[in-house]
């Protein structure tokens, strides 16, 4: 079963078409935590915010949370702070700190959702009360258009301080989803409303398919007695205890498997011998203690061409150990120069003859993948992300030559793994590694023959072509 499958079957199930709708809130609902927060963090780490300033808007919130000031008031005192400032300055400052951290908030079973409700042709919205610079770069990211949330007033480019009313905060959700009903003729009784609060009562009455998810304790009681199905996901925010002895486990077989492998070097006297049992050994059991299930399509393509070039979209740290698992033996990884900082890490890839590339000297790189030819001439194939580097979110990066120069020139084919999911497991700028079913792609063998430098670019595209299918779309 594809991962989430349990989570939108009801989705997958349900009527298609546009008269239908799916409203999704931000906060704790598609993202864990609170943006705002976030927002104000390195808003204020900029050094854009006074004591003053700080300490007015925290009294706001402590009020609001006492229930001594509306919503309206709320806003309207932090975006105070902005007064005089550059709406495309805190635009990019919201672009910056989702891709930089918020990213990896995304809760993998609300992109499945999402995707879903994508899939069937529904309209898909998001109704936040927080502003659009929280709003748009997630909304981006997920490939939804339209977003009703609380607007900031703008003068000449500026911020006024000032807030429009009225604020898409409870009741002024409801109107706002009636309002793009109309426009869209949308059916209200037969759309959904995912949101975590009661404070959105107002729009959880009008939809016929209300969707607590990751309820409030007041919401919670609410549905129960309504009958409205509610789920609860722990794929991000604080990590549990069992996160982090998982994280430890998997990371820690590592020692244990290149010690077993040691016994083997010494009995045929053969360094290569032992990186492969150690290899193998830390892939099965290294997944296995992290709780990570790898299905995966196309299998018999890892091995009925070797030696290859296997080029993998670069999601997350964990594809360490998810090639480990899939590859098995005789292949080399080419890496970024910081890895041999790592502890344990960076001497066990030095041992297995990782070709380490300093990404930023492009002089260099060219030349240090003359090691790599030369493996491949030698009989052992290579890993290596033609992206260069890890992405924040499942989207395809603009793909590098290098990988292909080095096919091309070796004689040998390059195997496309192509891995749907695997940051669910462990998103960009994060330590610790979440249970999750990761699902790989692995295409046929691409001959490389005939490929010729001035002709390069065409394969390239039409390798990454096969990505983006095989992603559904994904791409920039």
């Amino acid at each position: 079963m594809p991962p989430y499958r349990s989570i939108t079957r009801e989705v997958d199930e349900a009527p298609a078409g546009p008269r239908i709708a799916a409203f999704f809130d931000l906060d704790r609902t598609i993202l864990a935590g609170f943006s705002a927060l976030a927002m104000m963090a390195r808003w204020t780490m900029a050094g854009r915010v006074s004591a003053g300033g700080l300490a007015r808007t925290a009294l706001a919130s402590l009020q609001f949370g006492l229930g001594r000031l509306d919503f309206s008031a709320l806003v309207a005192e932090s975006s105070a702070l902005l007064a005089g400032v550059a709406e495309s300055d805190y635009a990019g400052m919201g672009q910056s700190l989702f891709s930089g951290w918020l990213a990896g908030d995304v809760f993998p079973e609300s992109r499945a959702l999402v995707r879903a409700h994508q899939r069937r042709g529904h309209a898909v919205a998001v109704v936040s009360a927080a502003t659009r610079y929280q709003v748009e770069p997630v909304s981006r990211d997920l490939g939804i258009a339209d977003i009703m949330c609380t607007e900031l007033e703008i003068r000449d480019g500026l911020f006024t301080g000032n807030v429009k009313r009225p604020t898409c905060y409870g009741e002024g959700k409801a109107r706002a989803a009636r309002s793009f009903a109309r426009e869209r003729g949308i059916d209200l009784e037969q759309s959904y409303f995912y949101t975590d609060s009661d404070e959105d009562l107002a729009l959880l009455n009008i939809v016929g398919r209300p969707r607590p998810i990751n309820p409030t304790r007041r919401l919670a009681s609410i549905a129960a007695k309504r009958g409205w199905p509610t789920r609860v996901f722990t794929s991000r925010g604080a990590p549990r205890a069992a996160d982090l002895v998982r994280t430890s486990l998997a990371l820690g077989s590592l020692a244990p498997s290149l010690a077993f492998g040691l016994p083997v070097a010494a009995l045929d006297g053969q360094w290569r011998s032992a990186m492969n049992v150690a290899a193998s050994m830390w892939g099965e059991l290294g997944t296995a203690l992290a709780g990570i299930n790898v299905h995966v399509t196309g299998e018999e393509h890892l091995w009925s061409r070797r030696p290859a070039v296997f080029v993998f979209n670069h999601q997350s740290a964990i594809e360490v150990l998810l090639l480990c698992k899939l590859l098995r033996r005789d292949f080399v990884g080419i890496s970024k120069q910081e890895i041999r900082r790592y502890p344990l890490l960076g001497q066990a890839f030095a041992l297995a003859g990782t070709v380490f590339i300093d990404r930023f000297d492009h002089g260099k790189a060219a030349s240090a993948l003359e090691p790599a030819v030369e493996a491949l001439r030698q009989g052992l194939s290579i890993a290596i992300a033609p992206e260069g580097t890890r992405s924040p979110t499942p989207r395809l990066g603009r793909f590098k030559k290098g990988a292909f120069h080095l096919a091309m020139e070796a004689g040998v084919p390059v195997v496309p793994i192509v891995f749907r999911n695997s940051l669910d497991a462990l998103p960009k700028y994060r330590a610790v590694v979440r249970p999750a079913v990761v699902e790989v792609v692995v295409h046929p063998p691409i001959d490389t023959g005939d490929w010729r430098r001035e002709t390069i670019d065409e394969h390239i595209a039409a390798v990454r072509r096969l990505y983006l299918e095989t992603l559904d779309g994904d791409g920039d």
